[in-house]
């Protein structure tokens, strides 16, 4: 079978977990990479043997005879990168957020649409090993009635993506798109939701602990906690924990990727760990096997000619719940949902 080619533009801290993550992809290869930092790109391209280096995105589009990019971005570049793959009718995929502004997220719905192009937003929380567990186990507990879904710590996030610091929007934006993406992967879609925000480092421009309320359109309710200024017994950067409950039971993803399944059965425990790889890191881990799930699951459904789970338009209907999130907080009052 022949190889897919892949050139990924943005070659910053997490573009090597993207990197890395393809070169475990039977069938893949990495046959460019382009930053506007030449020496960057070049020092990148060394951890992918044969890749191309460009410096410009639409070089590398016309001329590396690719497959598709792979746009690994600060989101305020998404949107023109986005609308030049389709103008050059180059499949794509795009870190999350797709853009900070809902004009720019529909503007580039529109595009790869009307170019007819694959498009696959890279949320990547419902990939990890855990949560795809949790989503296994709440077949087994009824309709969802409830459910919360918390990332609180202490880690210095801002050490390793000092530009985290400077956006205007922070936690909601970066960390809470993935977690209202799994509220909507477990419990289904919103009508309204509460937000309230607040910011604890005066080192920061934007918000760095969030609270979401979640009313379902089953008439459930999930909680999404956010916070990178709790100071906890156990500092446990980078796990998401979940709790749902169900008509019939529960399930319990806790710490240290422990899952507990309560059903009319009884009570089942079992480790729900991430996977491991030769470049994996203690700390990440769990994050660098999402990145893998996630880009195996756009190879599988390129390859079958299926739709991929965080389409475009799929993606904009949880970025309309972090504008919400934002709106809510600033009126200090509820904001209804489409």
């Amino acid at each position: 079978m022949k190889p897919l080619r892949v050139g990924i533009i943005g070659c910053g801290f997490f573009a090597q977990f993207h990197r890395n993550a393809w070169r475990e992809i039977p069938g893949v290869e990495i046959a460019a990479v382009c930053d506007l930092d030449g020496p960057k790109a070049e020092a990148f391209a060394a951890e992918a043997p044969g890749a191309a280096v460009f410096t410009d995105a639409e070089r590398m589009i016309a001329g590396a005879g690719l497959d598709f990019v792979d746009i690994v971005t600060h989101p305020s570049t998404h949107r023109a990168l986005v609308e030049l793959a389709a103008r050059r009718r180059m499949n794509a995929i795009c870190q999350k957020p797709l853009a900070f502004d809902l004009d720019d997220v529909r503007a580039m719905v529109a595009a790869v649409e009307a170019a007819g192009i694959r498009f696959m937003a890279h949320e990547n929380f419902r990939w990890q090993t855990p949560m795809r567990a949790v989503k296994r186990a709440d077949a087994e507990i009824g309709e969802l009635f409830y459910g919360r879904i918390h990332f609180r710590c202490a880690f210095d996030v801002f050490a390793n993506q000092p530009y985290l610091a400077e956006d205007e929007r922070f936690v909601i934006a970066d960390l809470g798109v993935h977690l209202v993406d799994l509220s909507r992967f477990f419990m289904g879609e919103t009508r309204r939701l509460y937000c309230h925000s607040q910011r604890l480092n005066p080192d920061i421009r934007g918000e760095d602990v969030a609270t979401i309320m979640l009313e379902l359109v089953n008439g459930g309710v999930c909680l999404v906690e956010l916070s990178y200024g709790s100071h906890l017994e156990e500092e446990l950067f980078p796990q998401t924990l979940v709790h749902l409950e169900g008509r019939e039971g529960s399930v319990t993803l806790g710490a240290d990727y422990q899952l507990t399944t309560v059903t009319p059965a009884g009570v089942r425990r079992e480790a729900a760990p991430p996977r491991r790889f030769s470049w994996s890191d203690d700390l990440l881990v769990a994050i660098q096997d999402s990145v893998v799930a996630c880009e195996q699951h756009w190879v599988d459904c390129y390859r079958a000619n299926q739709p991929v789970e965080s389409t475009a338009a799929d993606n904009l209907r949880t970025l309309q719940l972090v504008d919400a999130a934002y709106r809510s907080a600033e009126a200090h009052a509820p904001v209804e949902l489409p």
